[in-house]
């Protein structure tokens, strides 16, 4: 299953775990939605970054299925309201962030890489990753049309290939007749 990013990385390697809603109070604070599944990217301390400028984490807390959070650069609610809708963007987690040692696959190593089925035959890249609550989806260009393949039927990984084992039809669905 795809961890952490729901995204692509920007330009500079960064990699999209949320998006910034609307003041909450008068004090600064922000609602946000993060699309990771990595609770420390809201961490106080985190940085996270908003286009050129970047934001210092000082408190956070969950709400009502998303996070509020405080930033020391954001002291009212004026200057929160600037904020909204922005994408934010962090630094990909290195291998030593990562405690349960499973079997991790990120979004933005999927996104380009080629995918085949289990007898090796060459379906097409991965040109996106969908969130879905159910699994995320990877859009699969093949032969021109775009297929959705949740990640759970990946049964291999490696750089820049993944090998999927999807039931039979499934890459039938959505092709046009």
């Amino acid at each position: 299953m795809p961890r952490d990013d729901a995204s692509t990385s920007d330009p500079v390697g960064r990699l999209q775990v949320g998006r910034i809603g609307r003041a909450h109070g008068l004090k600064g604070e922000v609602a946000f939605a993060l699309s990771s599944d990595r609770t420390e990217r809201v961490a106080p301390g985190s940085i996270l970054h908003t286009g050129a400028r970047s934001l210092t984490v000082s408190a956070s807390r969950p709400h009502q299925g998303r996070w509020l959070l405080s930033f020391k650069e954001i002291k009212d609610r004026t200057a929160a309201e600037e904020l909204l809708g922005e994408f934010v963007m962090a630094d990909p987690l290195d291998s030593a962030e990562i405690e349960d040692g499973e079997n991790v696959i990120w979004v933005h190593e999927l996104v380009g890489a080629e995918v085949r089925d289990v007898s090796g035959l060459l379906l097409g890249p991965v040109v996106a990753v969908e969130d879905n609550p159910a699994s995320a989806l990877m859009v699969v260009s093949i032969n021109g049309d775009e297929v959705l393949v949740p990640v759970v039927f990946i049964v291999e990984n490696s750089p820049g290939v993944v090998v999927i084992n999807p039931p039979e039809g499934l890459l039938d669905l959505g092709k046009s007749s």
